[in-house]
């Protein structure tokens, strides 16, 4: 179910100029290619059935006609084509002349769009046209509504999800830059996909050159682009879905509801065909400058932590265990320290070790305190955990439920008591990805004076830790080693009883691997998607080969593991199934710091009913 995403190219025609004939062939192969290629919409530059450089050609009656004549052989040609495309023309209207942009489909023109705004040269040639505005609506796809700009116009109906930009600018030094800005900024301002087409090196004459340079963007985000002076053929899906769901959530949109005319056609929902735009498993972590934003999350959690520590006038209280969360709680902790000018050794870190832990992660609690100058305070939970269970009649060989959060609780029992008694706060170590699941004991683990990893999923939480690691290794190799081995450490709250010194209880292997459930959760929440359609999303981003190159060095490799359809199907289910069961937790979670916009904080990111029916129950689910 991909009916959302919506294949479009902008196309740069190879033209001469004022020779129509020849110009229409040319556009006629790019819309044949488009259609054998499953484009929906193509479209072309400005003024490309005659080129834009026909000075005062234009006021020639010979060369308007051919242009007229040409564009109905370039509709007739294609009329077998299940494609929408867009091509600019001089059109003469009632002894005007006009430059506009025509809209076509299986051999027959849907409107005509005239430029608006005309530079001082142009108003030789050409009438300024009222300020209008057609939207072409799909029948076959809702989603998919179009309008057409030409040039400076920018008149385009909020209505339309995507924006057609047919251009003739030509090419100097920085107007590419300029070009890529532009139109990024006009698709996250206008929330839709922005698409630019522009005149390509066969209208380049006497002082002007043409570089073909086209791009489609979506959102703020470059999905597409043909690079100047390249083939001029820029394609790609955008994804009306996820630009419609970003509009339900920004109230400043205003659609222009009265200031355009809609204008219907029928293009086939072309389902089945592969998906060109490359899907990322890892959607939490960018595929370019993660570094930088790394660094831009530890600051966001420290300066949220820096507030909290100010306000209370108290300490930090952690549990350190050994594995990844408690160790990101750490470093931010640390990290907030530094910025107040406040000693690392007032930072009560503490490690309770008990039936299920190992010598390795609680070596690994002692030596990352150490490596970042901090006490490590080891209390011994097991026989406090073994009374409470003597006290409640549960035999410590019945190694259920209650036997593990007991351990957790009794965790929690010794941070707050140590809050209190050091005048401290603690701070919360949960990620975002367990919040969804609910894979938290509730009031355990699931209660703290301040939660810095609240709204960080498990993925991202591997890609900073890692990014500290690489960061300190000349700086502090000790506390890179240590890092290191945290990453390699099995995913686990360790609270059963080891094997031979081995951690017994791998997480993944009970709720199914960690990138896939931040998948699930970013797709659902980001974008609204349905079930169905976030599980073929899934198999395209888990199972193609060459879909994904990973940032460097991501944690454990995880982005390169593949799931057989059955595996996603079944952790999808398991998702939804956690998910709606365990919001009562999330109704009561601790406050921490929101990094993105994905977040489960129920005061002003996300509102759900604790009860709320299931989606595995609805008959549209998969």
């Amino acid at each position: 179910m991909l009916y959302s995403f919506v294949r479009i190219a902008a196309a740069t025609p190879t033209i001469r100029v004022a020779d129509c004939d020849f110009n229409a062939g040319q556009i006629i192969a790019l819309i044949k290619k488009a259609a054998h290629e499953n484009v929906r919409l193509i479209c072309m530059p400005e003024l490309c059935i005659t080129g834009c450089t026909c000075g005062d050609l234009f006021l020639q009656k010979t060369l308007i006609k051919n242009a007229a004549k040409a564009l109905n052989y370039i509709v007739s040609e294609t009329k077998d084509c299940n494609v929408v495309a867009v091509a600019g023309l001089p059109f003469e209207i009632d002894g005007k002349l006009y430059n506009v942009a025509a809209v076509f489909c299986r051999g027959e023109i849907l409107g005509i769009v005239p430029k608006a705004f005309l530079k001082v040269d142009d108003l030789r040639y050409f009438s300024p046209a009222p300020e209008d505005c057609l939207v072409f609506e799909c029948e076959d796809i809702p989603e998919f509504k179009f309008s057409v700009e030409i040039g400076e116009d920018l008149n385009a109906a909020g209505k339309a999800t995507i924006i057609a930009n047919i251009s003739a600018g030509c090419e100097v030094v920085g107007k590419a830059d300029y070009r890529r800005a532009f139109a990024l900024g006009q698709s996250r301002q206008r929330i839709c996909a922005y698409l630019i087409a522009t005149a390509g090196y066969g209208e380049s004459t006497t002082d002007m050159v043409f570089s073909g340079h086209n791009l489609i963007c979506e959102n703020g985000a470059k999905i597409a682009e043909s690079l100047p002076f390249g083939d001029g053929w820029a394609v790609s899906e955008v994804d009306l879905q996820a630009v419609n769901h970003s509009r339900k959530n920004t109230q400043f949109l205003t659609p222009r509801q009265n200031f355009y005319r809609s204008i219907t056609f029928s293009s086939g929902a072309g389902e089945g065909r592969p998906l060109l735009r490359k899907i990322s498993p890892l959607p939490f972590i960018p595929e370019e400058g993660c570094g930088e934003r790394c660094e831009e999350i530890l600051n966001i959690q420290a300066h949220g932590l820096m507030k909290r520590l100010e306000h209370t006038g108290a300490h930090a209280v952690l549990g350190i265990s050994g594995g990844l969360d408690s160790c990101l709680a750490l470093l931010v902790t640390a990290r907030a320290y530094d910025k107040l000018n406040m000693q690392k050794s007032g930072i009560i870190a503490v490690t309770m070790p008990c039936f299920g832990t190992t010598e390795r992660t609680k070596s690994n609690a002692h030596k990352l305190c150490e490596a970042l100058g901090i006490p490590c305070r080891e209390i011994d939970i097991t026989e406090t955990v073994r009374q409470h269970l003597r006290d409640i009649s549960h035999p410590e060989t019945l190694h259920d439920v209650t036997y593990e959060n007991a351990q957790a609780r009794i965790r929690t029992l010794v941070l707050m008591d140590l809050a209190n008694k050091q005048t401290g706060i603690v701070i919360g170590s949960g990620n975002l990805s367990e919040i969804a699941l609910g894979w938290a004991t509730y009031n355990g683990d699931h209660i703290s004076m301040y939660n810095v990893n609240a709204s960080v999923p498990k993925t991202l939480v591997c890609r900073i830790v890692q990014h500290v690691a690489q960061s300190q290794k000349s700086l502090s190799p000790s506390l890179t080693s240590v890092l290191e081995d945290i990453l390699s450490t099995p995913i686990s709250p360790e609270l059963l009883p080891p094997k031979n010194g081995e951690i017994m209880q791998h997480t993944e292997k009970i709720v199914g691997a960690y990138e896939l459930h931040d998948f699930f959760l970013y797709h659902f929440l980001r974008f609204g998607r349905e079930p169905s359609q976030i599980l073929e999303l899934a198999k395209i981003a888990f199972n193609e080969d060459d879909n994904f190159e990973p940032p460097v060095e991501v944690c454990q490799a995880r982005s390169n593991n593949k799931y057989p359809p059955e595996e996603i199907e079944r952790r999808l289910k398991q998702f939804f199934s956690r998910f709606f069961s365990q919001q009562f937790k999330r109704n009561c979670m601790p406050d921490g710091p929101k990094i993105g916009s994905v977040s489960l904080s129920p005061r002003g990111s996300f509102h759900m009913p604790s009860d709320a029916s299931n989606f595995e129950k609805c008959s549209t689910f998969l």
